[in-house]
């Protein structure tokens, strides 16, 4: 009987058929849950590695960038929610420097600065590159003093901040006064002016309204702590000044065309 049965089953197609596709089914349903598994792996690989961390860092400083701008309280909060990394700001200040030595070498090479009266006056190659690198070097070095005394100065006003906490205050403060380097494609002295006093007092208004957020403290303490850090960059541009002028009365000073 069961011979007959067995006989009678395999001649019957569409139980076969049946029988076919219901195991090819169950063959699917237990392989999808590992395909998923297998995708969500190659997901999390694609997104933890390094270049895609890099492009989230760089969109998050672009974003950064523009929220300072356009909502510079809520744009702090936000930097103090999710800190960047050392790496992080100090290429944000290593690319954001290059705006006022570039922009400065192509006005004094190929278009000329406007003093006042008379010929636009114009440097040699070789010169203005030099003066560039000089520019790029010292507006480096002027952040990164300005973020360790930043640093050094937090534990007079109560607050312990790390030195990445300090180079980021000083890097996005510092960012408006380096997009004044734009106005360098209009070589007017007066425009330069005028747009430099606009970069200075939107990075001033940037110190007083982050100091206080990142910092963590007060906003009377912020008000004196911003206040140290202007008196402490005054002192800087002195100094910057001063030895520019020692440097140009030995020899270093600018090549001009004529």
């Amino acid at each position: 009987p069961a011979s007959t049965a067995g006989m009678a089953f395999f001649l019957d197609a569409p139980a076969v058929e049946r029988l076919y596709l219901e195991s090819w089914v169950a063959l699917a349903m237990d392989g999808a849950p590992n395909v998923a598994r297998e995708k969500n792996k190659g997901a999390r690989a694609v997104s933890t590695s390094p270049q895609s961390k890099q492009r989230r860092n760089n969109a998050m400083i672009l974003n950064h960038l523009w929220g300072l701008y356009a909502h510079p309280h809520t744009e702090w909060h936000t930097i103090d929610e999710r800190h960047d990394s050392f790496r992080n700001s100090l290429t944000h200040i290593l690319i954001v420097a290059l705006i006022p030595p570039i922009c400065a070498y192509y006005s004094a090479v190929h278009i000329g600065w406007s003093i006042g009266v008379g010929e636009p006056i114009t440097l040699t190659a070789n010169s203005a590159l030099m003066l560039s690198i000089a520019m790029y070097v010292t507006l480096i070095i002027g952040v990164l003093a300005l973020s360790y005394l930043v640093h050094w100065m937090g534990h007079t006003f109560g607050s312990d901040p790390s030195y990445t906490t300090s180079l980021e205050l000083a890097a996005y403060t510092s960012t408006p006064l380096f997009m004044v380097g734009f106005s360098a494609f209009f070589p007017h002295l007066w425009f330069v002016m005028l747009i430099g006093l606009v970069g200075l007092t939107y990075s001033v208004y940037l110190l007083y309204i982050g100091v206080p957020i990142l910092m963590h403290i007060t906003k009377e303490q912020g008000f004196i702590y911003a206040s140290s850090v202007v008196t402490v960059g005054l002192v800087l541009l002195v100094c910057v000044l001063a030895a520019t002028a020692i440097l140009w009365g030995s020899g270093f000073g600018p090549v001009f065309t004529q």
